[in-house]
């Protein structure tokens, strides 16, 4: 025998109110009292009623929905990211869908998923895009915003830190240490957050009167990170290697760390100090004790999604780019050399 469909109407006799209010208090963002929403929440439980969501987006027009593109999730740090924003917007009663990106750059295939899939609007985590990529999505119409990214191109919303700042303060704090052979460890070499945080570490090496000693590449991924740190410390003689690196995520550093003290037999820090970008979770553990840049998480995802709903509610708005301080957090991985009593 065919049981019959609950409806929202059944939901509303059962509880003693009209079927908007039943609506209302599906939706969390509804103004509806909290006396009518726990009746109507107990008469749904009663009778095994669930909202219809893509019925009702049919009716609305709104499908409630925003989509986020990432290339990876392999960084803890973005995957922190993307937890934070799924609960502000979750609280906007907003489901997000999760779309990932082809490192390639090839964003064809994606855009067609999120028109296909309606979205209201489309959060980019950490993507890099082109001017001509940037003003193609635009085109679009879908109100875009892009978190830890820059883009030359003003139609688009972006909330980003300072990363050129983060990375002068890593320079002049490594050599007011009395380091002499500063490496760097690039992310992507193309990204915007890289060649940011590289710029400002040479500029703040400059500013001590130093040059960058060594360079390598370890794509933000740990494995890259680990076959980089043995070809910086490759060398035989130990005047011959860095005494300190700044790398520019968290996972390289900690990589590079792991690297130095599990198969080169070099110790953090006498041998060498650390410094990394982010500030991820991992980097306070008594383990790592990783000196950093914490980037303004809660506020980056505050202000990007504010943005981002800005945008749905009124498509006339002007895009913003927001850059937002970071701050040093100074752990273990760095010291001083033995001749050196830095007061930095």
């Amino acid at each position: 025998m065919k049981r019959k469909s609950i409806t929202s109407r059944d939901v509303a006799l059962l509880a003693g109110v009209s079927q908007s209010a039943v609506s209302r208090s599906f939706s969390p963002a509804s103004s509806v009292s909290e006396k009518t929403r726990k009746k109507v929440m107990e008469a749904a439980r009663q009778l095994g009623y669930r909202p219809n969501t893509i019925a009702r987006s049919l009716i609305t027009r709104s499908s409630r929905t925003i989509a986020v593109v990432t290339y990876s999730l392999q960084n803890p740090f973005y995957a922190y990211l993307l937890e934070k924003a799924s609960r502000f917007l979750q609280q906007q009663g907003y489901h997000l869908l999760l779309f990932f990106a082809p490192q390639n750059g090839d964003f064809d295939m994606v855009v067609d998923d999120l028109i296909r899939s309606q979205v209201e609007g489309v959060l980019m985590l950490a993507i890099t895009l082109t001017q001509h990529q940037a003003a193609e999505v635009a085109d679009f119409g879908i109100p875009v915003v892009i978190i830890n990214r820059t883009v030359e191109y003003s139609g688009i919303s972006q909330v980003g830190s300072d990363n050129f700042q983060g990375g002068y303060w890593a320079g002049r704090y490594l050599a007011s240490l009395g380091r002499q052979r500063i490496a760097y460890l690039a992310g992507i070499p193309e990204s915007t957050t890289n060649r940011q945080r590289e710029e400002g570490f040479k500029a703040g090496l400059a500013a001590e009167g130093q040059t960058c000693f060594l360079y390598d590449v370890g794509h933000y991924r740990y494995d890259d990170a680990c076959d980089a740190a043995r070809r910086l410390f490759a060398a035989r003689q130990r005047e011959d290697m860095p005494d300190a690196l700044f790398a520019a995520n968290d996972l390289m550093a900690i990589a590079v760390m792991e690297t130095l003290r599990d198969e080169l037999n070099l110790t953090v820090p006498d041998n060498v100090s650390v410094v990394g970008f982010d500030d991820m979770a991992m980097s306070a553990w008594p383990s790592h004790s990783l000196t950093t840049l914490q980037q303004p998480v809660e506020q980056m995802i505050a202000r990007a999604t504010e943005l981002l709903l800005k945008h749905i509610n009124n498509p006339d708005a002007l895009p913003e780019q927001l850059v937002l301080p970071v701050t040093p957090r100074i752990r273990q991985s760095t010291a001083p050399t033995v001749l050196s009593k830095s007061t930095y």
